[in-house]
């Protein structure tokens, strides 16, 4: 699916790997080491300074950008929801694209295991927990191949993290999504993830399956993190 190589973006140096289809993967590291960096590189809201990025065997920027958004969705830290109600935050994306049918909407919060009623709340009202979930079923309503994850439970509480957690791992089930995700959280990483790329220096140190990358580190630099 994405192919990077030799790719630089301050403080990324020289990083080369590939996503194959369905791929479940947790970027993991040190603050500052570019997790964020490399994970705006997949649908372009950054572009690399050095090195080439592919998707689908293309050069990344040969595809048109915002249907690389709708097929590569990210859901972030924080909910960034647009003001108004939350049918108008699901609509949005598919509208684009003139592919919005309103019987998606029930769909969408069953999925996300929110009543139909919040359909005409305003977003400012809700939970943090509420409003994570409908950043989550805004980007699936562009039915999206890959998640692009950027600690989508580390703003919220325990109990919280752990219901968006459980919705998310059914979700990347039944939609067979390729998933990407950023977390501190090692124990999530687990429970989520397939393999590791972990990220260090701004150099991929390891990449590999993620059980045996926390409990066999093959780099100095890994185990000091895990000792950490």
């Amino acid at each position: 699916m994405f192919r990077f190589e030799n790719v630089s973006q301050s403080p990324l140096q020289g990083v080369t790997f590939e996503i194959k289809d369905q791929d479940k993967v947790i970027l993991f590291g040190p603050s500052g080491a570019g997790k964020s960096t490399l994970l705006f590189l997949f649908n372009r809201l950054s572009d690399p300074e050095g090195g080439h990025i592919y998707y689908k065997d293309e050069r990344i920027e040969k595809h048109d950008i915002t249907s690389l958004r709708k097929n590569v969705g990210l859901v972030l830290q924080s909910p960034n929801l647009f003001p108004g109600t939350v049918l108008d935050n699901l609509k949005y994306g598919p509208a684009l694209f003139d592919e919005w049918n309103e019987n998606e909407a029930r769909k969408l919060l069953d999925y996300v295991q929110l009543p139909i009623s919040f359909l005409d709340r305003e977003v400012d009202q809700l939970s943090g927990g509420e409003q994570q979930r409908v950043s989550l079923a805004r980007t699936l309503a562009n039915q999206p191949e890959m998640l692009l994850l950027d600690e989508p439970t580390s703003a919220l509480d325990n109990r919280t993290a752990e219901e968006i957690e459980e919705v998310l791992e059914r979700l990347i089930k039944e939609h067979q999504l390729t998933m990407l995700m950023v977390t501190h959280d090692m124990k999530q990483a687990r429970r989520l993830g397939d393999r590791g790329l972990f990220i260090s220096d701004g150099k991929l140190q390891e990449d590999g399956k993620i059980p045996e990358m926390l409990d066999q580190p093959d780099t100095e630099a890994l185990y000091k993190f895990l000792e950490e």
